[in-house]
């Protein structure tokens, strides 16, 4: 059976390597080695903070409706409170938007809100 050397493999694997750490300061991207260890960490922080850009949006959204309902004399956990009583489904990302480009509208949902 013939040899099989695996120069060539592995020339390829590293090159794509250190192609993907691109950008990163000192040995990271010049060994291949850091390289590596910094590409895995790098995933694990896209993985956890794919999780945490969720909980910031949310955290966002529901500082922007307080302000806006603040404006409009409730809280938020009373605005929230009354539309659940008025059946209205609107999602904190859509109030958030209202609340940012359309003051009369969230006005008016506060309105529903605050009667319920």
């Amino acid at each position: 059976m013939a040899r099989v050397k695996r120069g060539v493999t592995a020339h390829k694997r590293h090159k794509r390597l250190l192609h993907d750490a691109e950008g990163r300061r000192g040995t990271n991207r010049k060994l291949v080695k850091r390289a590596h260890e910094s590409e895995l960490h790098a995933l694990a922080y896209a993985t956890r903070d794919r999780k945490q850009r969720k909980r910031d949006m949310r955290e966002l959204w529901i500082v922007r409706i307080n302000a806006a309902a603040r404006i409009h004399g409730t809280t938020y956990g009373k605005l929230i409170a009354g539309l659940k009583k008025a059946g209205v489904d609107l999602d904190r990302k859509i109030l958030a938007d209202i609340a940012a480009r359309d003051d009369a509208t969230f006005g008016a949902i506060a309105e529903v809100a605050a009667q319920a």
